[in-house]
């Protein structure tokens, strides 16, 4: 497929621009086969750079009266954009363009694979946070209990696995292999965090019991394995109790304390993905709904149930870290298919047990490392966002949004324990849904092989990380915290992430001047420091050669030198003796 073929009207002049906080910009817009652009070639105007796979849906209003009419093109980014068209049949032509190029679904036609970095990149994002680097401590420390396996190098015991997990050492993979294939989708329990104290933290899908109660010994001994002999761990189950018991029904299931004798199940109940971006449509409309009341809005907010969503999702991270720190025992968790609900509570967990994953790489390690290479489909979770109305389906879920969401409610609760500020969660949020960048792309680990992204797309790891860009997502408040944080889960403590949802709405600059003083304020407070630092080493440098010359007397104190017995209070005041 050529994009020639979807594009009928490559270029039309005189196209006015309405778009927030903005004056409307009258320029020339220009469709390519991965951006839509508007330009007025006027210094210091505003101009339109949008990839079609920002896009989420397109609305037509013509202009019966005056022929051509208004394209609304509402962003996956939350933002709303429109475009007056004058030509009565250039308009259909340009919807239609527009229509097509942002539902192309072939990864290898997206803008990653045609994007070439004009800067240096300094850093293999694509090998950076490698399973091999982010565990290697802990297999290199605890070398008699664990391993890793490579039992899934070619993605056929689990497809949305990567080829390396971290396994007991005691399990063989004969036995990996069987227990996989009694979970959904071969998602057999892994580690992916140890406490310190010893607690782990596991993940995994929901056991394939069935309604006929079937058992997988290999399963119960590599669960076994995990605690030892002795020891009991929890099961939460992020499902409600009848929902477990109807996929119970359906082939699915839970672990049964009969067969799993040193396992507690607790059911921590998530909602489920469709319903995640259902509450997020609601939300949305709400905050775009800039002519209604107090009460009106209140209602709106809470009719959508968005934040009682980032509740309960805090409150199971919250359980999980408090099982694991307060009371050593470790934790399986999952709920059906082991994606969606799962790795939202093993990824919060850690940033609420783990000091390094609230710095800016490990973060990223974490970001990689239980979302991308644990098989989290970004391009089918995030193909339809709130405004797509037509074409949605259960596959369609905002779960990565809400983790966001979800960690910077914890930030909001401790500004000072992160190392990158806000901005960064949005930036990650952005790309995860329209870049330049291959780091999403692909559903698993196995899809992105096939795609060869590593050799054909850059990282987005590998610009982040540049000292010039990773400057502007650093948080100035930042003190080091290598104590864990709770967060408050209760309703007076949360807040709506206005940053986000309204930065479109309501205008965000002065809280970036806010911010922008604070950095530069810290920046300042760091030159003071490095200044008053160097003076007090010219000082000691100084007072070492007076001592030495004979100009100040040495105390009894070793390395100090005192003022001569004289009575000028001045510290470098000379003696009655003549310097040589």
């Amino acid at each position: 497929m050529e994009f020639a073929d979807l594009i009928q009207t490559p270029k039309l002049d005189g196209v006015v621009m309405h778009g927030p906080f903005h004056k409307p910009v009258d320029g020339t817009l220009c469709i390519t086969g991965h951006h839509i652009i508007l330009s007025s070639r006027k210094e210091g105007v505003e101009e339109l750079w949008l990839l079609h796979r920002n896009v989420d849906a397109v609305e037509r209003k013509p202009d019966n009266q005056n022929g051509g009419g208004t394209l609304i093109i509402k962003c996956k980014d939350f933002r709303i954009i429109q475009l007056e068209i004058k030509e009565p049949r250039e308009f259909p032509n340009i919807a239609s363009s527009i229509e097509k190029l942002s539902n192309i679904v072939e990864p290898t036609l997206l803008y990653p694979f045609f994007y070439r970095p004009m800067y240096t990149i300094l850093e293999d994002g694509w090998t950076t946070f490698r399973p091999e680097t982010e565990y290697n401590k802990l297999v290199t420390a605890l070398s008699e209990e664990w391993r890793f396996s490579y039992v899934n190098k070619d993605y056929t015991v689990c497809p949305s696995y990567p080829s390396t997990v971290v396994v007991p050492k005691s399990i063989d993979d004969e036995t990996l292999v069987t227990a996989a294939s009694f979970r959904e989708g071969g998602r057999f329990p892994v580690l992916c965090y140890r406490h310190d104290g010893g607690s782990l933290l596991l993940r995994s899908s929901q056991p394939l019991l069935g309604p006929n109660s079937r058992r997988c010994k290999e399963d119960e001994k590599l669960l076994n394995a995990v605690l030892g002999p002795g020891k009991r761990g929890y099961i939460i189950d992020t499902r409600s109790t009848n929902l477990a018991q109807a996929a119970k029904a359906r082939g699915g299931g839970y672990e049964t304390e009969v067969n799993y004798p040193q396992w507690r199940r607790s059911h921590k109940p998530i909602d489920r993905r469709h319903v995640l971006l259902e509450s997020l449509t609601k939300l949305i409309e709400a905050c775009n709904d800039t002519s209604s009341s107090m009460d009106r809005w209140l209602s709106r907010l809470e009719s959508s149930n968005w934040m009682t969503h980032v509740k309960d999702t805090l409150n199971c991270a919250c359980v999980v870290a408090q099982c694991l720190d307060k009371e050593g025992i470790s934790v399986l968790v999952h709920g059906s298919e082991g994606l969606d609900s799962t790795l939202l509570v093993t990824s919060l967990a850690q940033v609420v047990l783990n000091p390094d994953c609230r710095t800016v790489r490990g973060f990223e390690a974490l970001v990689e490392r239980e979302w991308i290479q644990a098989g989290y489909p970004f391009p089918l979770r995030h193909a339809r966002s709130c405004y797509s109305s037509g074409g949605r389906n259960k596959n369609h879920a905002p779960t990565f949004l809400l983790f966001l969401d979800c960690v910077q409610q914890i930030h909001q609760q401790y500004p000072c324990s992160f190392e990158f500020s806000q901005p960064l969660l949005i930036m990650l949020f952005e790309h995860s849904y329209s870049s330049q960048f291959g780091t999403f792309l692909g559903n698993c680990e196995a899809e992105r092989v096939r795609l060869q992204l590593a050799q054909s797309t850059a990282s987005l790891w590998s610009f982040l990380n540049r000292p010039d860009i990773l400057q502007s997502y650093l948080n100035p408040m930042y003190i080091p915290n290598n104590t864990v944080i709770w967060p408050s889960v209760a309703p007076m403590s949360l807040s709506l992430w206005s940053e986000l949802y309204l930065r479109w709405v309501v205008d965000q600059s002065p809280q970036k001047k806010a911010l922008q003083t604070v950095m530069t304020l810290k920046e300042n407070e760091k030159e003071l420091r490095s200044r008053a630092s160097r003076l007090r080493r010219q000082l000691a440098d100084l007072e070492k050669e007076a001592v030495e010359r004979g100009i100040l007397q040495r105390n009894s104190s070793i390395g100090s030198a005192s003022t001569p017995t004289t009575s000028t209070p001045c510290v470098m005041s000379p003696t009655s003796t003549s310097p040589s």
